[in-house]
């Protein structure tokens, strides 16, 4: 399944670089209203969160269906050959892979600018889409260690969906699927980053096999408030196990050895 967080997957850039993109286009027609605008109605993303070898990961696949709408002309001759993207990616961010309509391309670390998010600022990656169709199918992996946060893990994606909402594409919705693959306990999430509030949000949870699915759906509309990032944060429920094992046990079988010695030594006293 999927999910990656466009690499959190954000095409900061996308609408200003397709401008440029379109270079004597441009000129030969200043009417903007009729040049083509990038559209993603939904994006898939799919979390798989593991312990391994004692650190948490996040293993992440993103499904960005994208196409290209207009108010009127042809759309197809409007589109550039070249489409450069930038992608946030969370520290220490591995294994990325970039996949356009089952192609690999090749990607590189974006040197100009990094990306605020509420729990720290971001790099960036680099990427050119080519050659560019009316629709296409971006689709994103990579992996990177869970944070701990006031104790607990923690993990963010960058729902960056601003771009995407015009005239011609007013809405947009994110659908998150989460396991755990491995035992948690305390699950919560939030979405933050537009008025630095995190507000709670509400999630469907279900259990298999002792894994523990959520699912997220994030609805974002052009004109109307956006939820911003969504943050999801957990607790180990194998260390908490550790912390809350009853150590005063270990404290009987000193208590039953010293009751026997007393007892011997109180009966040597009375003879």
């Amino acid at each position: 399944m999927l999910a990656t967080k466009k690499l959190e997957i954000t095409l900061v850039l996308a609408l200003m670089l397709l401008v440029a993109g379109l270079g004597n286009r441009v000129v030969a027609n200043p009417n903007l209203e009729t040049l083509p605008v990038l559209a993603m109605p939904k994006e898939y993303i799919e979390y798989r969160i593991a312990c391994v070898n004692g650190t948490w990961w996040a293993r992440i696949d993103g499904m960005y269906p994208i196409h290209f709408v207009a108010n009127s002309g042809d759309v197809a001759s409007c589109i550039p050959t070249e489409l450069p993207m930038v992608y946030p990616t969370p520290p220490n961010s591995t294994n990325i892979h970039i996949r356009v309509n089952g192609t690999e391309r090749a990607w590189s670390n974006w040197l100009y600018d990094t990306h605020h998010t509420d729990i720290g600022d971001w790099e960036m990656i680099y990427c050119d889409v080519e050659p560019v169709s009316n629709s296409f199918l971006l689709t994103i992996h990579y992996e990177h260690p869970i944070e701990i946060v006031n104790g607990s893990y923690l993990f963010l994606y960058d729902l960056n969906i601003r771009e995407y909402l015009t005239d011609l594409s007013n809405t947009s919705i994110a659908y998150f699927t989460i396991q755990f693959e491995t035992e948690v306990s305390d699950i919560h999430a939030y979405t933050t980053g537009i008025d630095a509030i995190w507000k709670p949000k509400d999630f469907e949870l279900s259990k298999e096999n002792d894994k523990e699915t959520i699912i997220i759906n994030i609805r974002s509309v052009k004109d109307e408030p956006l939820a911003g990032d969504l943050v999801v944060i957990f607790n180990d429920s194998a260390s908490q196990v550790q912390e809350e094992f009853p150590y005063w046990l270990f404290s009987i079988p000193i208590l039953v050895v010293a009751f026997f010695l007393a007892t011997i030594v109180y009966k040597r006293k009375c003879q």
